[in-house]
Parts: structure tokens; C-alpha cells; sequence
């Protein structure tokens, strides 16, 4: 074992800044899933969440049992909630493996915990030691200025957020804190890298041809 294993294990590559970025903001916006590199990694699903599952997720819906759900405080009518078991852990996690992968809800489809080290924020402060401890293993790369733009535009909107809230009294979670700010972070770009050519995927690019 090396001594990065020792203390919680050998840094994982992000990937480029603004590709993740883009991504994730697309994702948070409804447009697409989060491409999570988890691997063999459950610890958003062993860290006592509550999944929130809209009523036009039908397909999540009738794949999870009626008895596990609950409706979710504060929502409209149909919206509901999937809790845990006495361990923290998601009911439909079977022998560390989703049951319900294809038909997962949006929540899942959406989470990333790339969130936290990209925005300065730490899931230690949620009570989520499990997510931290990955969440502190990430390493984002910066091939290029507008990887660098990106970093600063993200972390100037967790600020904004922060900042807001308190002056508002509230207290966000970093989760919601970081879905926020990635969420404006596009306002906080010079206009110079938003007129860029987006951030395209390897699989997009060889799909294009280019």
C-alpha cells in the first residue's frame, strides 16, 4: 500500500475543468446525465440520503417498491422521497451494486461529487464522510486557459452563493451550494471564453469526425 492509499487512496483523474463543467451544468439543467467515472465507488449511495424522484419519473417509479417511498415535505402533490435503511445505505443497493441502474432516478443521474473539490466546498460539512473522503481524491486537469476560466468562474459563483445566502440568513447544504453555483457559474466567464468553441467529449469528437 502507498502512502497516498494510506491516507484514504491514490488521487482519480476529473478530467479537463470546463468539459466537466459544461457537463455538469448541462446535467443540473435536465439536458443530460452526469458521466461520473465512479468505478466500483457507492459512497453516494452508503451515505444516508434521501433521493428525491418526481412524478413524471414513471420509469424509476415502477421500479422501485410503493413501500419505500414517502412524499417529500415542501413539494407538490406526486413528488416523493426514497429514504435509506438503518446502515445509511439506499435500499436498492444489492450486494454494492445498483438494482436499479438503467432505471435509476435523476437524483442518481444527475450526482457527482466532482462538485465539491471543483467548488471549494467539503461534503464533511453534510455529515457525508464516505462522499468526502472520494470527493478529496479527485484531480482536475487544465490543458488550457479556458479550463483555468472555468476553475475561476465556478469558484467566484460558490462565493456569490455563500455570500447570498448568508445575507439572507440561510445556510445551504454543500451539495445545494454546489449544484447553485454550478449552476450560474456560466455568468461569472469572460465574455471572451464563453464565445469559444464549447468543450466537446472524445466521444463527440469522433462522432463529428473532427
Amino acid at each position: 500500500m502507498t502512502s497516498e492509499e494510506a491516507r484514504g487512496g491514490a488521487p482519480l483523474d476529473a478530467g479537463p475543468f470546463a468539459r466537466w463543467a459544461t457537463g455538469m451544468a448541462a446535467a443540473i439543467a435536465g439536458e443530460r446525465d452526469a458521466d461520473v467515472p465512479c468505478g466500483t465507488c457507492t459512497a453516494c449511495c452508503r451515505s444516508a440520503q434521501f433521493v428525491h424522484i418526481g412524478p413524471d419519473e414513471t420509469d424509476s417509479l415502477a421500479h422501485i417498491p410503493a413501500a419505500l417511498l414517502f412524499p417529500a415535505p415542501g413539494r407538490p402533490r406526486g413528488h416523493v422521497l426514497l429514504g435509506y435503511d438503518e446502515r445509511g445505505h439506499c435500499p436498492m443497493l444489492v450486494d454494492e451494486r445498483c438494482s436499479i441502474y438503467s432505471h435509476r432516478p435523476r437524483t442518481c443521474r444527475t450526482y457527482d461529487c466532482r462538485v465539491f473539490p471543483a467548488c471549494g466546498l467539503d461534503a464533511d460539512a453534510d455529515g457525508k464522510p464516505a462522499i468526502a473522503e472520494r470527493a478529496r481524491r479527485w484531480r482536475f486537469r487544465y490543458p488550457t486557459p479556458a479550463d483555468r476560466a472555468h476553475q475561476e468562474a465556478v469558484l467566484a459563483a460558490a462565493t456569490h452563493v455563500g455570500e447570498r445566502e448568508r445575507a439572507g440568513g440561510r445556510s445551504l447544504s454543500a451539495t445545494r451550494a454546489a449544484a447553485a453555483a454550478l449552476e450560474i457559474h456560466s455568468r461569472f466567464i469572460s465574455p471572451a471564453v464563453a464565445r469559444s468553441r464549447p468543450t466537446r467529449s472524445p466521444a463527440t469528437e469522433r462522432q463529428s469526425g473532427d
